[in-house]
């Protein structure tokens, strides 16, 4: 008898227990075998759902009713948390969520890498004190509704923008900030942008804030460079927010989703604010990548101290260095740090820091890992660690298979993604042993993970 296919129809509905969440924060459960995602929906629940699309490999669905809730489901503190969609989890109590995330680390490994789970050792995630109100940076879309200026998210899967006057994960500075603008260019009448007709200006306000200083950064991206009443403008956010210390405009008139245009303008005050992580000050342009949690990122930050176990004499490579934070972290206990980074602006930025800090054996470099690694082998210059911190997509794999040939003692690998982390160790894996891998919580109540993972070189 052959064996039959059943496929799971759109509209259909099915009763489903959830078993785990999958890696975007959705309830997966089985139906007559075939895989379903249930966004909002949690590990142990019985619920009957709704299939909404359906794939050659896997169904979604909607929640319809929940005959079995899991104790741990909580009421979000975010009123518009279901259409906003730039938090997955709020529903979940947070000590749920560090077990939650540890459990997609676990899943990334068991369909992305060839070692047994069983020998790795996956520590529980390191969560925050104060889950809330963590964000230094806000992006919010500027619109209309009823002739009443907005800010906030476009909803998910949609272009209907919602409006956030008060962010749960945002530092309230950047609230309060956002809040008073939309005031202003309603007050004033400047022209706000509509995304449907592509007229108007005012398109996005950006808002960054020092959580030490207390000082904000405010980037105000238009279609073009002409602002009306643009003095008016700059006088009253300076009479009403005395904390913003940076008013820079960007321009964007492109048809496209990316924030920032090519061209910024400080309209008033200062071009950086400062930004302190433990005893180290960053300078702050509009457009420097910054990590968005300055709290967590010391706790991360350590545990990648943890995992070099410098002494003082090593030789550190940084790769993808960005502004040099990372190693810099590391800098006072290593005897040399040499970063690189493709982006030439982050690299001047590096330079900068190091000089400021005092840091004399800190080197960087604009460049690829796999071009100067091997250079300065032969030079004589061979690293004992070398710590990576890859965009999304993980590491180049000519970095990798340049990693495997230079053979440093240590590996200490930054992840923002779970699956690309799984894969480059899967590689790896061919000279090194996987020490541990340690979940860090940057950013509560999405399903994003963090990791740092200790490699160390396999004796021939």
């Amino acid at each position: 008898m052959t064996k039959q296919t059943i496929t799971i129809k759109k509209g259909q509905q099915f009763p489903l227990t959830i078993k785990r969440l999958g890696i975007n924060g959705e309830g997966v459960g089985y139906f007559k075998k075939q895989v379903v995602f249930v966004p909002g929906a949690l590990p142990g629940e019985e619920i009957v759902v709704e299939a909404t699309n359906i794939h050659p490999k896997y169904a979604e669905a909607k929640i319809k009713k929940i005959r079995k809730r899991s104790p741990y489901r909580v009421t979000p503190r975010c009123p518009v948390y279901e259409q906003c969609g730039g938090c997955q989890l709020q529903h979940l109590d947070y000590q749920a969520q560090l077990r939650e995330k540890r459990d997609i680390v676990i899943q990334a490994f068991e369909r992305h890498c060839r070692l047994p789970i069983e020998t790795l050792e996956i520590r529980p995630t390191i969560g925050m004190d104060d889950p809330w109100h963590y964000r230094n940076k806000s992006q919010f879309q500027v619109g209309t509704k009823k002739g009443a200026v907005i800010a906030g998210l476009y909803g998910l899967n949609s272009h209907r923008l919602i409006d956030i006057p008060e962010c749960v994960i945002q530092h309230p500075a950047t609230n309060r900030v956002t809040n008073i603008v939309k005031m202003i260019l309603q007050d004033l009448r400047i022209p706000i942008y509509n995304e449907r007709a592509q007229t108007g200006l005012v398109r996005t306000i950006v808002a960054r804030v020092g959580f030490h200083t207390g000082d904000v950064q405010l980037v105000l991206i238009t279609t073009k460079k002409e602002i009306p009443r643009k003095e008016l403008l700059i006088d009253e956010i300076k009479r009403r927010l005395p904390e913003v210390k940076s008013i820079v405009q960007n321009i964007n008139g492109q048809k496209t989703s990316l924030i920032f245009g090519e061209e910024s303008f400080l309209l008033e005050g200062e071009e950086y604010i400062q930004e302190v992580l433990g005893d180290l000050s960053f300078e702050l342009s509009a457009r420097a990548f910054f990590q968005l949690n300055p709290v967590q990122t010391v706790k991360l930050y350590d545990e990648v101290k943890k995992a070099a176990a410098l002494t003082g004499t090593e030789k550190v490579v940084d790769a993808y260095c960005g502004v040099g934070t990372i190693g810099l972290w590391l800098a006072k206990d290593a005897g040399e740090i040499r970063g690189m980074d493709t982006i030439p602006e982050a690299i001047e930025d590096a330079k900068k820091n190091a000089k400021k800090h005092g840091f004399t054996n800190a080197m960087y470099v604009t460049g690829k890992a796999e071009a100067l690694l091997p250079k300065w082998v032969k030079e004589g210059w061979k690293p004992d660690v070398i710590v990576v911190d890859p965009p999304r997509t993980g590491c180049d794999q000519q970095l990798l298979q340049t990693i495997l040939r230079v053979k440093p003692k240590t590996v200490v690998y930054v992840s923002c993604n779970p699956s690309s982390l799984a894969r480059d160790v899967d590689v790896l894996s061919e000279r090194y042993t996987v020490d541990y891998i340690q979940p860090v919580d940057m950013f509560p109540h999405t399903a994003h993970v963090e990791c740092v993972s200790r490699l160390v070189l396999k004796n021939d």
